[in-house]
């Protein structure tokens, strides 16, 4: 495995990989990976010939007062756990490289973007979609691998690759929880052990909430209404949303009438949190 910080070494390898008429699958991550984002590594390695791994802290996706700085950041511990797992090429760029001197173009979004996560990180989504539109130019991979733990983001570049013609296939994976049920997040880390025990009301939120819409409930009002009575009940636990949208727009909805996203974002402490469950109409799980 190689570990290369340009974007020329990305395309010359690729290119060589091409030559010999291999697949290559792309992970982008910002790093401080866990068993999450392992999961995406090995459903990449099995559906490709070679994989790439981005890991890149992309400042353009955090806005004023967010935690750029501080993010966690291990490189050696990420390559030691791309290897092991099969990736063939870590893409390790520095913000100089991903955004040079007088960098001014951005691929922005509408509709999708104005909800949920959107509104309460108005820049994130502007600097997401430009970074990995960008990766998926230097990269030029068959499949691109994200989880369904940022479902908004994964419904964003399924959309930014629809509108704008990209050819690569977008490839959810599934959320990789903890054994008490906490989603897996590189953020976990941010958590103090009091913190880390009332964390836990996020997936107690979300598998009632699902348990509610399997057992026949259609009404998305009253879905939000259980869940958000089992965050309330946290000390340590603040809102940001607790919402059900249509799965496709990310636009709330009145019914359970459609495939839908039923996501929260939920302050433990300083650490903001994000969990979601999907499903058909009917409660049949997505």
């Amino acid at each position: 495995m190689k570990i290369v910080e340009t974007v020329a070494e990305v395309r010359e390898q690729v290119k060589a990989w091409r030559k010999e008429g291999l697949t290559v699958g792309l992970v982008p991550t910002m790093g401080y990976l866990h068993e999450g984002h392992q999961s995406l590594i090995a459903k990449a390695c099995a559906q490709n010939d070679r994989v790439v791994v981005s890991i890149f802290v992309n400042p353009t996706q955090f806005g004023p007062n967010e935690d750029l700085e501080s993010y966690p950041r291990d490189l050696e511990h990420d390559a030691a756990l791309c290897e092991s797992t099969g990736a063939a090429l870590i893409f390790h760029p520095t913000p100089e490289e991903m955004y040079p001197k007088g960098f001014c173009s951005f691929v922005d979004m509408n509709v999708l973007t104005k909800e949920l996560c959107g509104l309460s990180r108005p820049v994130h989504f502007r600097g997401v979609c430009t970074v990995v539109s960008k990766l998926l130019h230097i990269v030029q991979p068959d499949k691109a691998y994200f989880g369904e733990k940022d479902a908004q983001q994964l419904a964003v570049i399924r959309r930014m690759v629809l509108d704008l013609n990209m050819n690569v296939e977008i490839v959810g994976c599934p959320i990789v929880r903890e054994s008490d049920g906490l989603a897996k997040s590189s953020r976990n880390t941010y958590l103090s052990p009091a913190e880390r025990k009332a964390a836990l009301v996020l997936s107690k939120s979300i598998f009632a909430g699902k348990q509610l819409a399997e057992a026949g409930e259609t009404d998305a009002a009253k879905l939000v209404q259980a869940m958000t009575k089992i965050i309330e009940a946290e000390p340590l636990a603040k809102i940001d949303y607790v919402k059900v949208v249509d799965l496709m727009t990310m636009q709330q909805i009145p019914k359970l009438d459609r495939p839908f996203l039923a996501a929260i974002a939920v302050y433990i402490g300083k650490t903001r949190l994000i969990d979601n469950f999907m499903m058909q109409a009917g409660g049949t799980a997505e």
